[in-house]
């Protein structure tokens, strides 16, 4: 007991007491026993592996990707981890950035345009102990003067908020997440280096935090946000969080309060739109996490259930499951269109005692509330809010299929992304289908056939006018009056005035307006007809 006493006092622990690091143990895991298959890793990872190798740096393929190799999977993603700072990292490469602030990393790039790829290298580094770092009060945000000359700081609660100090290989395994994601493979000579029983986990499908959970979710409350992430991404493959991990998460997510609005919506972008989406929701909800991580987050999950919600959400998972782009701009214009359109048809009701507007400005003015309700200040608005407001400001427009309305509609830079969203609506039955149809064939037919669905629309709206007027019930007649043909309802219905529509002048909208041409048929002669005259001959 005496000796545990002075141990404390002297800042040992049991595990260092005992010959143990508390940074695990190093295990070499050979091919014949981790099975990992070499074809499956990127060729463009093993050269920078490689170049980092023959530079004499430490270098290996770390974290997710290891993972996935070990499941038999190929990645989508390739991080290298190395001994080498940022600066030497980036002097060996052509094509080469340091990038970062708080976590200083360098993005190898491999082609060009669309198809490029970006392999992301990072130094290894020391493990984050809040007993032996500098402490400071505030948060980042409040204290950059502070922090502007250190290397290494946690804030008073224990937070991490610089770490650019650069350390040996296991204290790197030691400040990763979690224990599947914190094993180092070489591609070279084929052997996994395993510090916390990664393997191990990851044939029990098992999500553990490596060290104290709830200490390791107060040094980086967005951890929170990682573990509900992670867990989604795996659970598809069977894997399931540790109750020690699990356990401290509500109770953590206090410490969220204290994170930048932009650092927690670019996480919140991540949990939507990794391939995840529906999986995340599920898991919010598992982990009695559905409200109180973000304020937007809490609409996402309360809507999820929604047809038109929850086709986004499921054409985002499929649009990343396929290798396509998907954009924030997207999936949030779907989340709030709800919100948009009941604030746009208000405005144009003049409901709650406001005056009427017309259709464009009421529109205008719903999305500026939506803006500042539910979006705020946050990193990013600028060009996310202009692609919201285009995808909305485009849907009515779809309505309008006369004049050179579709011809400019088609060539707006975000036509395909408002057509999309159009297609969903469709999809649920808020937009007719046979709109939807016809814009998806218009944006891909040549001018002549163009020209031909025009025609077609003008044919339509000819026809719809003219059962219009046909179905339009006859103005009763004065008391008094003579009711001519009222036994006869031949004569009734040759007496009827007939319309035919005409195209007529385009107004500022659009919109053809139909013209009526009135005929009236000549009278017959008196006794002629069928039925043997009308009631005045009788």
């Amino acid at each position: 007991m005496i000796k545990k006493f002075i141990d404390k006092l002297l800042g040992k622990s049991a595990d260092s007491a005992q010959g143990k690091s508390r940074f695990g143990k190093r295990q070499e895991v050979p091919a014949e026993v981790h099975k990992i298959d070499p074809a499956l890793v990127d060729e463009r990872a093993k050269n920078v592996v490689t170049t980092l190798q023959q530079a004499g740096y430490e270098a290996y393929v770390v974290g997710g990707a290891v993972r996935d190799l070990l499941l038999g999977l190929r990645p989508k993603d390739f991080d290298v981890a190395t001994n080498a700072t940022p600066e030497q990292v980036k002097s060996l490469f052509r094509r080469a950035f340091i990038i970062g602030r708080r976590f200083r990393i360098v993005h190898v790039v491999y082609g060009r345009g669309r198809e490029h790829e970006v392999i992301e290298v990072s130094t290894f580094r020391a493990s984050m102990d809040s007993a032996a770092a500098e402490q400071v009060s505030g948060n980042e945000r409040t204290s950059k003067g502070e922090l502007a000359s250190m290397k290494h700081a946690v804030d008073a609660s224990g937070r991490v908020l610089r770490d650019n100090v650069w350390g040996p290989q296991e204290e790197d395994a030691a400040r990763r997440d979690f224990t599947v994601n914190a094993m180092y493979y070489d591609p070279a000579n084929q052997v996994v280096v395993d510090y916390h029983n990664g393997i191990k986990d990851a044939q029990k499908l098992t999500l553990r935090m490596i060290g104290d959970p709830a200490t390791r979710y107060r040094e980086d409350p967005v951890r929170i946000i990682r573990a509900i992430r992670f867990s989604a991404k795996l659970a598809a493959l069977g894997f399931k969080m540790e109750a020690k991990t699990a356990a401290p998460l509500i109770e953590s997510s206090k410490l969220l309060a204290d994170v930048p609005q932009s650092r927690l919506f670019d996480e919140m972008l991540k949990l939507l739109q990794t391939g995840h989406a529906i999986a995340t929701i599920e898991q919010l909800n598992k982990l009695g996490l559905a409200r109180g991580i973000y304020p937007l987050l809490d609409v996402v999950v309360e809507r999820a259930e929604q047809p038109f919600v929850k086709a986004a959400l499921q054409d985002t998972d499929r649009r990343v499951g396929e290798g396509k782009p998907v954009a924030p701009s997207f999936l949030l214009a779907c989340v709030l269109w709800a919100d948009v359109r009941d604030g746009w048809a208000q405005r144009q009701e003049g409901r709650h005692g406001q005056r009427a507007q017309p259709p464009f400005p009421a529109l205008q003015d719903a999305i500026d509330d939506v803006f500042n309700s539910r979006i705020g200040d946050v990193s990013g608005r600028g060009k996310l809010a202009a692609d919201m407001r285009e995808i909305w400001m485009m849907q009515p427009r779809f309505d309008k299929r006369t004049g050179s309305t579709p011809f400019s509609l088609v060539e707006q830079a975000r036509f395909r992304a408002a057509f999309d969203f159009m297609r969903l609506r469709a999809d649920v039955g808020e937009v007719s289908e046979a709109i939807a149809e016809w814009w998806q064939e218009f944006s891909t037919a040549d001018d002549m056939r163009r020209h031909d669905l025009l025609e077609q629309v003008r044919e339509e709206q000819k026809v719809r006018q003219r059962v219009r007027v046909r179905e339009t019930p006859p103005t009763p007649k004065p008391r008094g009056e003579a009711a001519v043909g009222q036994n006869d309802t031949s004569d009734a219905s040759d007496n009827e005035e007939e319309f035919e529509t005409e195209a007529g002048a385009v107004p500022p909208d659009g919109e053809a307006m139909p013209r009526k041409r009135r005929r009236r048929r000549k009278p017959r002669p008196a006794g002629g007809g069928e039925g043997g005259g009308n009631a005045e001959s009788a």
